[in-house]
């Protein structure tokens, strides 16, 4: 006897008599299996999206898209799935961020499916890797064989890190030297109550002459000796300051010659001490120019002047390189307030890098001297030519107006064009 007809269990495997069941009735039995296991697979969807939550890895295209009619046609879920999740950890790593949304798990498949990722723009030599393995399509990612190749032939081809320019060593600290203990063996031994090897050399050093010992005999000599020059300078350097005043045979300045400047003025935050008005010399083989459109600049001796253009670039050349200078296009209230943001979003300048699918940027720093803000920057891109470009760019924010100081050369001359471009930097003056 059967249970009750709630209860009873669906046989699929007994056959319909022939005359009960028409040519149309079975078209229908094929769709009622077609829509049943949608439903299962949709139900699975939801559920998998419960547990995993918005990580952006384990959601491909392939494994966030909703359950359809044709659910049987879509994209399966394969190796082409790791190399997603394998881009999407490679963005997060680089970029400090998913590259979709992910505060929420229905918005973050959703977006998956619809929108493609963020730019990998911080991504350097690693951005079309990136980009190509979180393409929304699975077949036109990269297989594993095509990735390892790639992968090989930029570990090969990746030049060494920089440090940046303007870099302070920093000498070592004693307190954080790693500590010298002695071998485990000899700490049990110790504890053990077991006699010390090492105790007749513990007395002899401290019946001798200790390190510390001889630390403190140094240091005082170094006192002394530095108690006499300063002795040796209050006795004979005033004598000397005073025969010069009172006409005595030191050395005077002629008219029109100036003492040395600083080691390192020239080169301190580029562009700030020049905004304001002061003047600064110029190394041989450069010549200080002074612009029609209202700026002073340090400009190599041989290069030719192109006025200012249509985007109100004024520009000066010779052979491969490139200084251009944009002495207060745009404004802040149209551009924003962040020399930073600026550079990296909204400078026309810059626009060859934001559209090249092999681009590199360093150095990207913020600079605040004397109540002026300025972002600097390194950038490689390959421009229209196929020519490999390194140049160096800062966007200085002075009077609610941006200024712009950009060197281009060949990526293969890189000191020569940050040689130029401290030059630049260091003599810019506003004077319009």
């Amino acid at each position: 006897m059967s249970g009750p007809r709630g209860l009873e269990p669906v046989r699929h495997d007994t056959p319909a008599p022939a005359a009960a069941v028409p040519a149309q009735g079975q078209a229908r039995w094929g769709e009622t299996a077609t829509a049943s296991g949608a439903l299962a697979a949709e139900r699975a969807r939801q559920a998998r999206m419960a547990l995993v939550g918005p990580v952006t890895e384990r959601w491909a295209p392939e494994q966030a898209g909703p359950v359809h009619e044709n659910w049987q046609l879509a994209a399966p879920v394969g190796p082409a799935t790791d190399l997603w999740a394998l881009g999407a950890l490679l963005f997060r790593a680089v970029q400090g961020h998913a590259p979709y949304p992910e505060e929420s798990t229905a918005e973050l498949v959703q977006l998956v499916c619809a929108e493609p990722p963020a730019y990998a723009e911080e991504c350097g030599a690693l951005r079309p890797v990136v980009e190509s393995l979180l393409r929304q399509d699975p077949t036109e990612r990269p297989d594993f064989e095509e990735l390892g190749g790639w992968l090989r032939s930029l570990v090969r081809s990746a030049p060494e890190p920089e440090a940046g320019t303007r870099v302070v060593p920093v000498p070592p600290d004693p307190r954080r030297l790693p500590i010298v203990r002695r071998r485990g063996e000899l700490v049990r031994r110790r504890r053990a109550g077991l006699p010390d090897a090492h105790a007749r050399h513990k007395r002899d050093r401290e019946e001798g002459s200790s390190p510390s010992r001889l630390g403190r005999t140094l240091l005082v000599l170094i006192l002394l000796l530095l108690a006499g020059a300063v002795a040796y300078a209050m006795l004979f350097m005033p004598r000397q300051h005073t025969s010069h005043g009172r006409g005595g045979t030191g050395p005077t300045p002629s008219a029109g010659q100036s003492g040395p400047a600083p080691s390192g003025s020239r080169h301190s935050p580029s562009a700030s001490d020049t905004q304001a008005g002061g003047t600064s010399s110029v190394p041989a083989g450069f010549a200080l120019r002074k612009d029609p459109e209202g700026f002073d600049i340090a400009v190599a001796r041989g290069w030719t002047r192109t006025p200012k253009n249509g985007s109100g670039e004024v520009v000066y050349a010779h052979g491969d390189f490139e200084l251009l200078v944009v002495p207060g296009r745009d404004g802040s209230a149209t551009y924003g307030g962040d020399p930073m943001a600026y550079q990296r979003d909204k400078e026309r300048e810059l626009q060859p890098y934001r559209d090249s699918s092999w681009a590199t940027a360093t150095g990207l720093r913020t600079i605040e001297v004397g109540g002026r803000t300025m972002a600097e920057g390194q950038f490689t891109w390959t421009d229209g030519q196929g020519r490999d470009l390194y140049v160096r760019n800062m966007a200085i924010l002075l009077n609610g107006r941006y200024h712009i100081l950009q060197v281009r050369g060949p990526d293969a001359d890189r000191d020569e064009v940050s040689r130029l471009y401290e030059e630049a930097t260091a003599t810019y003056r506003y004077t319009g």
